[in-house]
């Protein structure tokens, strides 16, 4: 199918980016410890801090962090900007990407400061066992982002109003009452002005849990469509994916500063590093928990995977109504280009289950409960 064509070039050439743009991330890092370069960003750090080790981290983290967004900036456009453009899938203005870049950056200055100075002041003061403190502090901190995420985060970027379909509205308010996962509200997500991609999502936890609908979705499904995939996204609070998620993440990142911990003492007195809580070490750091993160991504998918099935299935058994399922997936995977039939190789990379394997399974449920009431 001539879809089915695009999609597959569509993803082929992000996936292609997102290697080239991984694989320039690892180049710059590698050389600046190789070179020497990070040891004389520090002196250069030390230089304008007035003597003061905070001061030092921060000037260092937003010279690191520049240099980084400068080298990935042109990948950033062509995935964000152009490659969108060229398969019909972005709408928005490039002044526009340019503001959300601009945020984005500003944010990872912010976060990646504090990150630094958590890890680098434990390292002063807890030198044997500092990789379980900073685990511990950043453990606390990804359940307080994804406490707040709906409330201060994504206001920065998108424009959210209080869903003006009282009938729909009503609807799924009760659908996340009877699931067990009461919502604060239904807000309209504004997509419109930036992608035709269609979405929903239910955000935050506890009190701030909340359900967005782009006005995407809105504007080109029904409401039993809506219905079926708001369930779909009811399934992961029900069954505490999001909690099974934060603790997976959370080992993955024990495991990494472990291997950080092992590479700072084994860089130690190399490429002008020197021992304990160097801010020059942060790409070593870096380097150590990008090869773990990579290492146990397949595993992380693999549940990803399982959990996206296990919702799937309960948006089924909720709704009982498969026809919306199936043509909910189906305009979904048009407007999001979705991807049929990915090669075995790229399925151990992905989050989600293809089309096909999401439709199968919808089409086995059909059959299995075609006598059931």
């Amino acid at each position: 199918m001539a879809n089915e064509d695009k999609a597959t070039r569509y993803h082929r050439l992000r996936r292609r980016a997102a290697l080239l743009g991984a694989g320039t991330g690892l180049l710059v890092l590698v050389l600046l410890v190789l070179t020497g370069a990070s040891a004389a960003l520090r002196d250069l750090a030390e230089g304008v801090s007035a003597g003061s080790f905070t001061l030092t981290v921060v000037a260092y983290v937003v010279i690191l962090l520049l240099i980084a967004e400068l080298v990935q900036l042109p990948l950033a456009f062509y995935q964000g900007v152009a490659l969108e453009r060229r398969y019909g899938l972005s709408v928005q203005a490039t002044a526009a990407w340019w503001r959300d870049q601009a945020k984005v950056t500003g944010l990872s200055l912010a976060l990646g400061t504090v990150a630094a100075l958590v890890t680098l002041h434990a390292i002063r003061l807890w030198p044997e066992r500092w990789w379980l403190v900073v685990a511990a502090v950043f453990g606390a901190g990804m359940v307080v982002i994804a406490r707040l995420a709906p409330v201060v985060l994504l206001p920065l970027f998108y424009d959210l109003k209080p869903l003006d379909r009282p009938a729909l509205r009503d609807r799924l308010v009760a659908l996340a009452e009877r699931a067990g996962a009461p919502v604060l509200g239904v807000f309209e997500w504004r997509l419109g002005d930036r992608t035709r991609r269609a979405n929903a999502a239910l955000t935050g936890l506890g009190r701030t849990r909340r359900i967005l609908l782009s006005d995407t979705l809105l504007a080109d499904h029904s409401d039993d469509e809506v219905e079926v995939v708001l369930a779909h996204e009811l399934a992961h609070h029900v069954h505490r994916d999001i909690w099974s998620g934060l603790l997976l993440e959370l080992a993955v990142l024990t495991t990494g500063l472990w291997a950080g911990a092992w590479a700072l003492e084994a860089t130690e007195g190399l490429f002008g590093l020197r021992a304990g809580a160097d801010v020059a070490a942060l790409p070593v750091l870096l380097l150590a928990g990008g090869a773990v993160s990579l290492a146990l991504t397949p595993i992380a998918r693999a549940v990803s995977r399982a959990h996206e099935r296990r919702a799937d299935r309960f948006a089924l058994d909720t709704t009982r109504n498969p026809g919306a399922f199936v043509s909910a997936m189906k305009r979904l995977g048009a407007s999001n280009l979705a991807e049929d039939r990915p090669s075995g190789l790229v399925r151990v990379w992905l989050s989600h289950p293809s089309l096909r394997a999401r439709l199968a399974a919808a089409e086995q449920w059909s059959r299995t409960n075609a006598n059931r009431g």
